[in-house]
C-alpha cells in the first residue's frame, strides 16, 4: 500500500518575521511553534499527532512487524560486571523485563536485584540512568529519572537489605561518583557532581554580553556544575564543595559554565583524579590531588594537563602509575603513564609522559585495562578498525613480550571492558555483533583463554544475513566505508534500502546487534550503515574533519553513500534515518538533495541551526557546530541550516519533497521538540501536490535516551512501515 500524497495538513500561519543577523536577513516564519504552550502550538501539534497516526495506522503489516521487533529484542540484554569487594555489579534484562535490571552477586552466586526501574515503576516510565558501586561492595549509588526528562535523583541503596539509606539528591544530571574506599569521620563518602541551585548562582555566573536579554537563574543553574564531597546519610546542606579547579588562585567560580566533569580514586584512596570539558568539546583539562597528603573536603588539585587541544582519560591503577589515554599528538590515540607523586610536586608535565602503547597509524585506541601477569603488570589494549574491534595484550612497560593478539568472536564490538580495581588476571568484555545480541566474555590471562561468561537470557533466532563493507568516494576525493546488511542467499538485483548515519561529535558507528535493521533485511531489504566523517571510526582528525567549518563533509559523504548505493546497484529504492545529529544530517541532505532520497525517517532533530542553543543543551555543542553569535560561524550554520533551507525552498515554489516521518518525545530535553515542528510546518507549506507526505509523529512521557521495550517497538514498527510504504517494499518488515 502506497503512501498517501494529498493530505490536509493542519494549517501553520506563516508571519512576516525576518531579522538582521550581522548582515544575514534571516526569516523565521514559523518562530511560533517554538512555544509548546501557544494555543496555536497545542492545536497544531494535536491535529499533526491525529493525521500521523491516521496514516501510519492504516498502513499493512504493523501489528506483524511489531511481533518481529519484540521476537528479535527477545533475547534481553547483559552488562558488562563491575567488581567491588568481591562483589560483581552487572546489569541484565530478560525477555519480559521492559528495562535492564542492576544485579549483584558474590563470585558465581545468584544473582539478585539492587535496582529494578520495573518494579519501581510498572508504567516503564523509569529509567535507571547511571550507578556506582562503593569501593567494599556494600552500597550502591544509583541515578534514576521518570519520563524521559533525564533529571535524574541520586540515592544510595544498601546491598544486602536493599533499603535506601541515602537521598534523593536532586540536580545530579551527568553527575560521576567516585567513592572513598575508607570511611569519613564514620561514614561511608563519595565525591560527586552537582549543579548549583538557582540561589547559589553568583552575579558573575548570570552575566551577559551587553544587549543580550539577563539570565533567568531558573534555567541558568544546571550548566553550572561543581564537585562535592558527601558523607551518607548527611543532608546536602552539608556536603563540602571541592575547589580550585579555576583560576591560578583556585576560584571555582571560574569555570565555564556548560563544563562536564569525571571522577575517579585509585583503589588504595589515596589519588584523585579530576577531568573536564566544557559542552562536548574535544578537549580535556586533567587535575590530580594527593588525599593522603590533604584533607579530602579541601584537597590541592594540581594540573596534569590543562589547555591542550587534546582529549585525555586518566586514573591511578593499582600499581600506582598514573595511566593516561591521550590524542594529543597521536590522534588515533596512545597510552602513557606518569609517576603521580612527581606530577604533583610538579616534576612532570605532557612532554615527560612515558609512551607504553604509541598511536597505531591504522587503528584506534577505545580502551585498556590492567592486569597481574606471571611477568608483571599487563595492558589488555582495545583497539577499532574501521570501527571494528580487537584486542591485544602488551607488557606494561611497553617494551618485553611484544604484543599478542586476543582472539574476538568476530567482525563486531567490544563494549565495557573491566578488570578488578585492585588488579588480577581476569579481565571483561562485551561482545555485539550483526546477528549476536550482547554476550559478555571473560578473558583469563593465566590461562590464555577467552570465555562466554554471560549470555543474553533469551533465545533470537535471527534472518539469515550478508555482511559486507562498501565504499564511496566523498565530493572531496575522501573514501567512506559502508556496513551493508542484506539477506543471505537473496540473490542480486536492486533492493529497498535504508542508509543510516550519524557523523557528529565523535560518535562511531561500530557493527553491532540491531533489532530493526535485521526486521529490514528479513523482509527482503538492505540496510546499510556509513561512516561518516564526524564520528571517530579513524579518530579524531576524521571527528575534526566534519565539524565546524567542516560540517557539510559529513552531508557530503552521505550524498556519496547514497549515490554509490544506487549506482551500484545495491538500492531500487533508498531512505535515510537518523536521529538527535543523525537527524541534522538527514534533515540537511533532504534539503540539499531531495532528489536523491526517496524517504526520510528524521527523529529528535537538530534542525533550526541558528538558535539551537537556546533551547535544551544546545549551547554545550557550539564547539561541535559554531555559536550564531559570531558572524563568520553563522555563516556556516546558515549554510545548511534545514530549517532555513526549507523556508528558502518554498519561497520559490512547490517542492517534490521526498516522504518524511518526524519522530519527536514530548520529555525531551536534550533537543527541544521545535525542531521538528517548524521544519514539518516549512515542508507541508512547499510541498508539491504529488510530493510527500511530511508527517510529525509525538510521544509523550518519553525522551531522548533510554526507552522502554514497549516503547522502542511502537517506535521503530512506525518507522519501518513508513519505510516499506515509501520504499516499495514488497513485503512488510514482520514477514517471513
Amino acid at each position: 500500500m502506497p503512501l498517501p500524497r494529498a493530505l490536509r495538513y493542519p494549517p501553520a500561519e506563516p508571519t512576516e518575521l525576518v531579522e538582521d543577523l550581522a548582515g544575514h536577513r534571516v526569516p523565521d516564519p514559523y518562530r511560533w511553534l517554538e512555544d509548546a504552550t501557544d494555543p496555536r502550538t497545542v492545536a497544531w501539534s494535536a491535529g499533526q499527532e491525529a493525521l500521523a497516526r491516521e496514516v501510519l495506522d492504516a498502513l499493512p503489516g504493523r501489528d506483524a512487524t511489531a511481533a518481529r521487533l519484540r521476537a528479535l529484542l527477545g533475547g534481553g540484554s547483559v552488562g558488562v560486571p563491575v567488581w567491588r569487594g568481591g562483589r560483581a555489579f552487572s546489569t541484565r534484562r530478560r525477555p519480559a523485563d521492559q528495562h535492564p535490571v542492576l544485579l549483584w552477586r558474590d563470585g558465581e552466586a545468584l544473582a539478585r536485584p539492587v535496582v529494578d526501574p520495573g518494579r519501581l515503576d510498572p508504567s516503564g516510565a523509569t529509567t535507571l540512568d547511571a550507578w556506582s558501586p562503593s569501593r567494599d561492595g556494600r552500597f550502591v549509588a544509583h541515578q534514576l529519572s521518570v519520563g524521559g526528562d533525564e533529571e535524574p535523583l541520586l540515592r544510595v541503596v544498601d546491598v544486602a537489605s536493599g533499603e535506601v539509606v541515602d537521598g534523593p539528591i536532586t540536580r545530579c544530571r551527568y553527575a560521576p561518583v567516585a567513592w572513598l574506599p575508607q570511611e569519613l569521620d564514620g561514614a561511608p563518602a563519595f565525591f560527586y557532581v552537582r549543579s548549583l541551585a538557582p540561589h547559589e548562582l553568583t552575579p558573575d555566573d548570570l552575566a551577559r554580553p551587553a544587549g543580550a536579554p539577563p539570565a533567568d537563574p531558573e534555567t541558568e543553574a544546571p550548566f553550572h556544575r561543581r564537585l562535592w564531597l558527601h558523607r551518607v546519610g548527611t543532608p546536602t546542606s552539608a556536603d563540602v564543595r571541592v575547589r580550585g579547579l579555576g583560576d591560578a588562585n583556585g576560584i571555582d567560580t571560574a569555570v565555564v559554565p556548560g563544563t562536564y566533569f569525571g571522577l575517579s580514586v585509585s583503589a588504595d584512596g589515596r589519588w584523585l583524579v579530576v577531568s573536564s570539558s566544557v559542552g562536548t568539546a574535544p578537549r580535556t583539562d586533567v587535575w590530580l590531588a594527593d588525599l593522603a597528603a590533604d584533607d579530602p573536603g579541601r584537597p590541592r588539585l594540581v594540573p596534569v594537563i590543562r589547555g591542550a587541544d587534546a582529549e585525555t582519560s586518566a586514573a591511578v591503577g593499582w600499581d600506582g602509575q598514573l595511566w593516561l589515554s591521550t590524542d594529543l599528538g597521536a590522534p588515533r590515540g596512545r597510552l602513557c603513564v606518569a609517576d603521580p607523586a612527581a606530577v604533583v610536586r610538579g616534576d612532570v608535565g605532557p612532554a615527560d609522559w612515558e609512551t607504553v602503547l604509541p598511536e597505531d597509524p591504522t587503528a584506534v585506541l577505545a580502551g585498556h585495562v590492567l592486569l597481574r601477569g606471571p611477568a608483571g603488570p599487563a595492558v589488555l589494549a582495545l583497539r577499532t578498525r574501521h570501527a571494528a574491534a580487537e584486542l591485544t595484550l602488551h607488557a606494561a612497560d611497553g617494551t618485553a613480550g611484544g604484543t599478542t593478539p586476543v582472539p574476538v568472536p568476530g567482525l563486531g564490538s567490544v563494549a565495557g571492558l573491566t578488570a578488578r580495581p585492585e588488579g588480577g588476571t581476569e579481565a571483561w568484555f562485551g561482545w555485539t555483533d550483526a546477528t549476536t545480541p550482547s554476550r559478555v566474555h571473560r578473558f583469563d590471562l593465566a590461562t590464555g583463554r577467552t570465555t562466554v561468561w554471560a549470555d543474553a537470557p533469551g533465545a533470537v533466532a535471527p534472518p539469515p544475513v550478508t555482511t559486507t563493507v562498501a565504499t564511496a568516494t566523498s565530493a572531496d576525493g575522501t573514501t567512506v566505508r559502508m556496513t551493508v546488511l542484506a539477506p543471505a542467499g537473496g540473490g542480486p538485483g536492486p533492493r529497498p534500502t535504508v542508509l543510516y548515519g550519524y557523523g557528529g561529535f565523535g560518535v562511531p558507528m561500530s557493527p553491532g546487534y540491531s533489532a530493526t535493521a535485521l526486521a529490514w533485511v528479513a523482509a527482503g531489504g538492505v540496510w546499510a550503515v556509513a561512516q561518516l566523517r564526524g564520528g571517530s571510526e579513524e579518530g579524531e582528525d576524521w571527528h575534526r574533519a566534519g565539524m565546524r567549518e567542516r560540517k557539510q563533509n559529513v552531508f557530503d559523504d552521505l550524498h556519496a553513500c547514497a549515490r554509490a548505493l544506487r549506482d551500484g546497484g545495491t538500492a531500487g529504492t533508498l531512505g535515510i534515518v537518523g536521529g538527535s545529529n543523525g537527524g541534522l544530517l538527514v534533515g540537511a541532505a533532504l534539503t540539499q538533495r531531495p532528489e536523491l532520497y526517496d524517504a526520510v525517517v528524521c527523529s529528535a532533530p537538530l534542525l533550526d541551526m541558528v538558535r539551537y542553543e537556546l533551547f535544551g543543551l544546545g549551547r554545550t555543542w557550539n564547539d561541535e557546530y559554531g555559536t550564531a553569535a559570531d558572524a563568520e560561524e553563522l555563516g556556516w550554520l546558515l549554510s545548511y541550516s534545514p530549517y532555513h533551507r526549507a523556508v528558502a525552498a518554498a519561497a520559490q515554489g512547490p517542492v517534490a519533497w521526498p516522504a518524511v516521518l518526524f519522530t519527536t518525545f514530548e520529555g525531551d530535553t536534550r533537543v527541544d521538540p521545535l525542531h521538528a515542528r517548524k521544519l514539518a510546518a516549512a515542508l507541508q507549506a512547499g510541498l508539491a501536490p504529488a510530493a510527500g507526505p511530511v508527517l510529525l509523529r509525538r510521544e509523550s512521557d518519553v525522551g531522548h535516551g533510554a526507552r522502554s521495550v514497549d516503547r522502542t517497538v511502537g517506535l521503530a514498527a512506525d518507522q519501518l512501515v513508513f519505510l516499506a510504504a515509501a520504499l516499495g517494499q514488497g513485503t512488510t518488515p514482520g514477514a517471513g
